[in-house]
């Protein structure tokens, strides 16, 4: 069996994967990555992106996380990209920090706690566009949901919010040290909300691309987003892939505030994916629009979404495979647990079958080990 080329510094030795559980915050450097793209065309390389990093083993969204995941085996590592009041782009999941951050803690910021409109939903706590990156800097990551994952909590406090430029700087190095080049899939997170507040996303993107020299075609980058419009017009203005986020339900909030009446079902339909196709080069689905669950919570047929995405000419990206019980399908589960680890290696196998191309996952090491079974 001949391993993929991310398997080999990761099997070259115990020592090795032993330092990937371990391994510490990040200092960032500069350094080169070696050019790489992902065609639509191309489908013979199964693409494994670290959500949010290593999120099944450190809090989401830190150096430490993007790291151990790139040291686990993934082809890209996948920041969340928010603003601070002064305009740079950071890591978080969303705008809101208060379940990411220890910021309830500090006292010179309870101040900021305020309820804001989210999409349309009222949401209440801290937002990144109501701290200054210096400020920001001030807090520590937690980890986002404890009672599933206890044992990340013993990293809470270790790890700052890293900026845009950081995750680069450290994609950068670690394609250096580890000889092949780890790539980037940032998402922007709610540009409508932003640009509401005069607080847009994408400028800051394509500055910071460009600075870095990754606004081509042959970088290794892919930028996702949920919304349609902002991808549409990032289309005229970036070389690299666009991938079209979608949800099992809901609609594009960019359409809601338009008017348009087309929700995520029409953008999966074969129609839409081929006008996915006149400004992306993939699609980026729930994993229940690719294979649904039954009545029993099992997995059922694969839908169509597949094979029309491959007939539009896109590559398909699902999310979010994660090992827990909870977020497995019932017949993978291990036991009645919802943290207990079950079968992850069966259900990814499973959508491999399905003909996916690749697919976000908070345990990269078990989508690298299943992928080298597979071989």
């Amino acid at each position: 069996m001949k391993l993929p080329r991310r398997l080999v510094p990761v099997a070259a030795s115990a020592l090795a994967a032993a330092a990937a559980l371990v391994v510490p915050q990040a200092v960032p450097s500069a350094g080169s990555a070696e050019p790489a793209a992902v065609r639509a065309s191309k489908h013979d390389d199964f693409v494994i992106v670290g959500h949010r990093g290593a999120s099944g083993y450190r809090p989401e969204h830190t150096l430490a996380s993007y790291e151990l995941a790139a040291r686990m085996g993934a082809d890209f590592i996948e920041p969340d990209l928010v603003t601070t009041k002064d305009r740079v782009l950071v890591a978080r999941h969303e705008p809101e920090i208060g379940g990411t951050t220890d910021v309830a803690a500090h006292p010179e910021f309870a101040g900021r706690k305020k309820t804001k409109q989210l999409d349309g939903v009222a949401v209440t706590g801290w937002f990144t566009e109501d701290f200054t990156l210096a400020e920001l800097k001030t807090l520590r990551a937690v980890e986002r949901i404890p009672a599933v994952r206890q044992h990340n909590t013993v990293f809470n406090g270790h790890y700052q919010i890293p900026t845009f430029q950081e995750v680069i700087d450290l994609s950068k190095r670690l394609s250096k040290e580890l000889g092949r080049p780890i790539g980037i899939y940032p998402e922007t997170k709610h540009p409508t909300y932003f640009r509401q507040q005069g607080l847009a996303l994408e400028p800051g993107l394509v500055r910071t691309l460009d600075r870095n020299g990754l606004n081509r075609k042959d970088a290794k980058v892919f930028v996702q987003s949920f919304e349609v419009s902002n991808l549409k017009a990032l289309h005229k203005e970036l070389r690299v892939p666009l991938v079209q986020l979608t949800s099992s339900s809901g609609a594009p909030y960019d359409f809601v505030v338009s008017g348009d009446k087309r929700t995520y079902a029409d953008v999966v339909s074969a129609e839409g994916l081929r006008e996915v196709a006149t400004y992306a080069e993939g699609v980026g689905p729930s994993k229940d629009q690719v294979i649904p669950l039954d009545a029993t919570g099992k997995l059922g047929k694969p839908t169509a979404l597949v094979a029309n995405a491959h007939q539009a000419g896109l590559v398909v990206h699902p999310y979010t495979f994660r090992v827990e019980n909870t977020f497995l399908p019932t017949d993978f589960d291990s036991s009645a647990v919802p943290s207990d680890s079950g079968n992850l290696f069966g259900e990814i196998a499973a959508y491999r079958k399905a003909g996916i191309d690749g697919l976000f996952t908070d345990n990269t090491d078990i989508a690298v080990a299943e992928e080298a079974e597979a071989r």
